[in-house]
């Protein structure tokens, strides 16, 4: 098998493997690149209770993919991102399966990313784009309020400031709003 892993790293999205996740550990470690190349690593045991994502859990898919075969296996999927197993949102994927495209320094995504997992005060402001960005079945978490427009709120008073919009962003607000404003651009064919 371990001859094989840099081909299916290369050809597929996801893998699961039905071993113990050391084994998998050490047969994926030489491949490792990053995790926006790497593909989703599932671990699941020989009985099939339990799929765990060993690798690319969020921007890989692989914990999307552990919550669909757990449901069709009626195993238990063992997740730990801190925004799924608090059923928050994911700074980094918000729009993603919409075709929206993330703008913001790697620093804002990752402070932002804190601050809603932490349920800090959150501005949504979605000014474009598909309205059904919130997927799961529980309500948008408690700290994340939505505003149609960048000027109906106080910048203020929220630690994060996520924008849905298809203005520029001139350098000056970038500045002001360093490590709390994270923009999303949806494609032109949404409203």
């Amino acid at each position: 098998m371990k001859d094989q892993i840099g081909s299916l790293f290369a050809t597929y999205d996801q893998i699961v493997f039905f071993v113990s996740l050391g084994a998998v550990i050490r047969l994926i470690a030489p491949h490792l690149q990053s995790k926006h190349q790497d593909p989703g690593v599932l671990v699941m045991d020989e009985a099939g209770r339990f799929v765990i994502p060993a690798l690319s859990g969020h921007v890989g898919g692989a914990n999307a993919f552990a919550e669909h075969l757990a449901a069709l296996l009626g195993a238990t999927a063992v997740l730990t991102t801190a925004s799924d197993i608090g059923q928050t949102l994911a700074v980094d994927l918000l729009g993603r399966e919409l075709g929206w495209r993330l703008e913001a320094p790697k620093i804002n995504v990752t402070r932002v990313s804190a601050h809603v997992v932490n349920g800090e005060p959150i501005a949504l402001i979605q000014e474009a784009g598909r309205r059904d960005w919130w997927r799961r079945a529980t309500p948008p978490p408690a700290n994340i309020q939505v505003f149609a427009r960048f000027e109906e709120i106080d910048p203020e008073a929220f630690r994060g400031l996520l924008w849905v919009t298809r203005r520029a962003i001139p350098p000056d607000l970038w500045q002001r709003f360093a490590e709390r404003l994270v923009v999303y651009r949806p494609p032109e064919d949404q409203p």
